[in-house]
């Protein structure tokens, strides 16, 4: 198994069969990949930041500022659109 290692943790124990029957309830057999999931999902935001630093160069901006719409646009409207679309 190049690049894994093997851990031990300690849970409650109603938690761990509570998890494990979600898992097998979801057809998921195998418990260390939806661990690796979890792990990756809890991550996910410094890997995007990493990201982003790296295209603009480390340099993030301070501030995010609103921009209005050039053209009004009602959400409702559009989806109303697209369903009519499907219909």
């Amino acid at each position: 198994m190049p690049g894994k290692i093997k851990s031990t943790i300690v849970i409650d124990r109603e938690l761990w069969y509570r998890f494990r029957a979600r898992l097998l309830e979801e057809g998921v057999e195998e418990v260390s990949s939806a661990l690796e999931e979890l792990i990756r999902e809890e991550l996910l935001e410094d890997y995007v930041s990493q990201a982003l630093g790296g295209l603009l160069n480390g340099e993030l901006p301070g501030e995010v500022k609103p921009v209005k719409p050039l053209v009004e646009t009602r959400a409702e409207n559009v989806v109303r659109e697209l369903r009519d679309e499907r219909a």
